[in-house]
């Protein structure tokens, strides 16, 4: 009875003791000891496993990129989208979930502080596993909790760190900087956790440019860390920073202490050391014998076939250097075959290709190579903006050049001797057989190939059905068959073959399968398709019984068509009877290639900086006895340039120009530039504003004779495409609507990188669909006006009309009325009566002009509302309005760029026939550069509306 009281009262005891253990209330070394211990040994050791699991998977999935300056910790911020209670990894939600519950559970807030030892580390845990999830604001809360719940912590200051950590995630950088110097001075031993605070510095001082204060601290951290992989990281890092500021040789040797780490450095550091060096190699001066036996032996370990890539294009920036632009090339394509996650490597590659076909003269692969970078780089950065303007200026370098090589071949075949052009011609047959036996090999070869492994399918198909028959196994085999009869071959054509794809299937090239059907047909004779028709009785010389001898077989016809194709390509007569024999085209070819030349040469110039390029090309336009007005402005670029590559040259050029042009504007730029200054009233500039306010007077005639002679006399000057924008909106004022189209296509076309070409593009597409869509209608008006047609303002049936009507409206005591002269087109013009409220007001004056016998106005007066004049004018249809059968209304479209019906179908641009220009520079001292200075109201250059009470485009009488 007494034991069973005993167990009764010590299993009570017991059970008290416990539940004040358990209790979260009480400040007792028995809560404290009890809940910390559950914390440790439970629940943080699995989430603290769960952590490093995910971190491990960061450090893995984040791959570094060595091109700019490495980030101290291996975590990049993803601009992936999380959804709310999404994740990124599961790791972390796991580590997080273990944190919170033991928060839940465990947590002693007693008193405004916290009691339990473990609850630090449990926040800590919390707020690390938000921030790999890249959650940086809880992280943050859960960070300051412990530095305001439990400030004598023992991991403090490793959470003092995390929290600057997250600050500078969140870009509070200066903060983090101001913070962590506090931290220093409170950290009493050098440690790894000094290291990391160092670290941490550095990375802030990095964030904002500061790299001299960078080097400071993350030469410390390098020093203190007791991880392998932090001070290998951090010396590369340090290499970077030297690197950035100048100093290399402490980068060279920075990046040799990451070399020497060899196993104890991560294999990615150490090739890309050695990339970093290769970088500040001399290649003029340094040991290529001792660069070249290092790359060799890097590419001979086989520790370092992952890194293959990185290699093969550091020899390749060597080669090019060297000037061994081949083998350059075939290290950037090894480099290329090696497929890298490297994306800006991939567009190195392809950059540096493009660029080297672009120094061989070969800019239609050089475009090919340049979009393959394009491809591979990021968007709206500065390196793609500059490739792809690059890009777009080789459409006009491959349209030019193409039409001076070719024209330049014709050209030199027409004045070959028959001998020559024979000779000529039997070498590149020779070439030619030689190129198609080499397909028709590897055609054969490929055949030979398929045939192998249609018969390796068909065997497999059989032992499969020898041990299954059942249909699913049937399918498989089929699948499996397919995937090998479609797979694309990987082996190259050979050089010369053609065909934009590149594939070597032999029935895609109609030269081989010509050719093919001809050696059949001499190996076989003609064969009927059938079964057994190696057999020599089926030929079908052997005729069968009731068969007609003397019909014919279509596909005996196109043999023999393919034949002689065949055989006619390869007579040196096919090719001579395409040469031009005329003279007239030959000089008309002539005149093509030369002002292709000049073009080339001013945009190798102007736009690529190619100085030799463009000398080349202008010493063989001046070379090729060129138009006259080629001449000079080819001279005076040539003397641009050799300025900068030949001084003697560009001596001698402009001693010629001043010689043989004394009187030309170049000459005087020459001789004395100040002479030239931008006031002067002969200056591109100043021509073209006086240009500009004829226009805007009214006075189109003589702006339009004015335009096109300032056209041809800057031919070459930056202010062409300015004039000629300007030409387009005078035509589209004299001539309608559809050579405005016409004008403003050609401006376009031909300067499309200029600001002029873009804006003529704009109204092309914007503005000019609207103009189209107006129409004439007999829609209610309160603004009228008589019209007179007329000829010449200066005759004097004009002025006497002027002076009637003037008279009328004096008279009359009319002072609403006025009178312009309006400019309708070249040869038409009218004299307009402005100022009537209702079409009833301008008959009664127009019936007064004419009947009233002060007036006897004997012209025929047009009455017209303002709409409808506005139309007249912009679309010169004046004959469609005198013919009546208006609608009521006209739907106007609206001013947003909406219409309320269809628009009127656009007809297709038309591109002049005509030498496109070119921009030409002028001299650094007289730049007559028009942009900022423009007159006002330039933006304005659809044809105006019709003028009211005298406007712009007449004149007032």
């Amino acid at each position: 009875m007494k034991t069973n009281t005993f167990i009764k009262y010590t299993f009570f005891s017991g059970l008290l003791i416990f539940l004040i253990a358990c209790s979260t209330k009480r400040n007792s070394w028995l809560s404290r000891n009890s809940h910390a211990l559950s914390t440790k040994d439970n629940i943080l050791y699995n989430g603290g496993i769960a952590l490093d699991k995910g971190v491990e998977e960061v450090k893995l999935q984040n791959k570094d990129n060595f091109w700019e300056i490495l980030p101290v910790e291996r975590m990049q911020i993803s601009e992936q989208s999380m959804v709310p209670g999404q994740t990124r990894n599961a790791n972390f939600e796991k580590a997080e979930t273990k944190a919170t519950k033991a928060i839940q559970k465990h947590s002693m807030n007693i008193g405004g502080s916290e009691k339990n030892p473990q609850m630090d580390e449990a926040y800590l845990m919390l707020g690390q596993a938000r921030y790999y999830d890249q959650r940086f604001v809880p992280a943050l809360d859960a960070f300051n909790y412990v530095l305001s719940k439990s400030p004598n912590s023992d991991k403090i200051y490793i959470v003092k760190i995390w929290r600057e950590k997250t600050n500078m995630r969140l870009d509070n950088d200066a903060l983090a900087i101001k913070n962590l110097r506090k931290l220093l001075k409170e950290i009493k031993f050098k440690d790894q956790i000094f290291a990391d605070a160092n670290a941490t510095l550095a990375q802030a001082f990095i964030n904002l440019g500061e790299k001299d204060s960078a080097v400071a601290k993350i030469k410390i951290a390098k020093e203190f860390t007791k991880s392998n992989e932090e001070v290998s990281r951090y010396n590369y890092i340090l290499g970077q920073l030297y690197e950035e500021l100048g100093y290399k040789d402490s980068a060279y040797a920075t990046y040799q202490t990451v070399i020497d780490m060899h196993r104890k450095a991560a294999k990615s550091y150490v090739i890309h050391a050695h990339a970093r060096q290769a970088a500040q190699f001399d290649y003029e001066k340094g040991d290529t014998v001792a660069f070249l036996k290092k790359y060799d032996d890097l590419l001979k370990d086989r520790e370092n076939r992952p890194f293959l890539d990185v290699i093969h294009h550091q020899l390749a920036i060597f080669r090019e250097k060297t000037n061994n632009r081949e083998l350059a090339k075939k290290q950037y394509n090894l480099s290329l075959k090696k497929k890298t996650q490297d994306t800006y490597l991939t567009a190195s590659n392809y950059r540096n290709l493009a660029d080297i076909y672009f120094i061989e003269s070969k800019f239609i692969t050089a475009g090919k190579y340049y979009d393959s970078t394009l491809v591979n780089l990021k968007p709206r950065t500065r390196e793609y903006n500059l490739i792809k303007k690059k890009r777009e200026n080789l459409e006009e370098v491959i349209k030019f050049e193409g039409i001076a090589q070719g024209n330049d071949s014709i050209i030199s075949l027409y004045h070959m001797s028959a001998s020559d052009r024979t000779a000529y011609f039997e070498k590149y047959i020779a070439k030619l057989k030689k190129e198609d036996e080499a397909r028709k090999k590897l055609a054969e070869k490929m055949a030979q190939i398929k045939e192998n492994q249609e018969r390796n399918s068909g065997n497999l198909n059989s032992k499969d059905e020898a041990i299954d028959n059942s249909p699913k196994k049937e399918k498989a085999v089929a699948s499996k068959s397919g995937d090998a009869a479609s797979a694309p071959s990987t082996t190259s054509a050979p050089k010369g073959m053609s065909g934009a794809t590149g594939s070597t299937f032999y029935f895609y090239n109609p030269n081989t399968v010509a050719y093919g059907k001809v050696e059949f047909t001499k190996n076989w004779g003609k064969r009927t398709l059938q079964d057994n028709w190696r057999i020599s009785s089926l030929t079908e010389n052997n005729t069968t019984a009731g068969s007609d001898p003397n019909a014919t077989n279509p596909d005996d016809e196109k043999n023999a068509k393919d034949a002689n194709a065949i055989e006619e390509k390869y007579t040196p007569d096919f090719y001579i009877k395409q040469i031009p024999t005329s003279q007239a085209v030959i000089d008309s070819l002539s005149k093509e290639r030369n002002f292709a030349n000049y073009q080339l040469g001013i945009i190798y110039k102007e736009k690529f900086k190619e100085y030799q390029l463009a000398a080349t090309r202008l010493e063989k336009l001046l070379g090729d006895s060129p138009e006259e007005r080629l001449v000079l402005p080819a001279m005076y670029n040539l003397y641009k340039i050799y300025e900068i590559l030949n001084k003697e040259r560009a001596e001698a050029i402009k001693s010629s120009i001043v010689s043989q042009y004394p009187n030309s504007r170049y000459a005087q730029i020459l001789l004395n530039p100040s002479s030239v200054a931008e006031e002067s009233s002969d200056s591109p500039n100043s021509v073209y504003e006086k240009l500009y306010k004829q226009n805007s007077e009214g006075d189109y005639k003589a702006a339009l004779a004015g335009t096109e002679s300032a056209i041809n006399r800057f031919n070459g000057d930056e202010i062409v495409p300015k004039l000629e924008l300007l030409k387009a909106q005078i035509t589209g004022k004299l001539n309608g609507l559809n050579e405005f189209r016409a004008a403003l296509n050609y401006v376009s076309l031909n300067y499309p990188n200029s600001e002029e070409g873009k804006k003529a593009e704009k109204l092309l597409t914007v503005d000019l669909p609207k103009l189209e869509a107006l129409q004439l209608s007999k829609a209610p008006s309160k603004n009228w006006k008589v019209l007179y047609a007329t000829k010449d303002f200066e005759n004097a049936p004009t002025k006497a009309l002027r002076e009637k009507i003037k008279k009328f409206i004096t008279d009359k005591d009319l002072k609403k009325l006025s009178v312009s002269l309006d400019i309708y087109t070249m040869n038409d013009n009218f004299v307009v009566i402005h100022g009537m409220s209702s079409e009833d007001l301008a008959k009664g004056v127009a019936s007064v002009l004419k009947e009233f016998k002060e007036y006897k106005v004997t012209e025929t007066p047009i009455i017209i509302s303002a709409e409808n004049y506005t139309i007249v004018q912009i679309k010169k249809n004046i004959d469609e309005y005198l013919a009546g059968n208006l609608p009521d209304t006209a739907p106007q479209p609206n001013w947003d760029g909406t219409f309320e019906r269809a628009p009127v179908p656009q007809p297709k641009p038309v591109q002049q026939q005509q030498p496109v220009q070119q921009q030409q520079p002028q001299d650094q001292q007289n730049n007559n550069n028009t942009k900022g200075n423009e007159p006002p109201g330039e933006q304005d250059f659809s044809p105006p509306p019709a003028p009211q009470q005298g406007g712009k485009s007449g004149k007032k009488g």
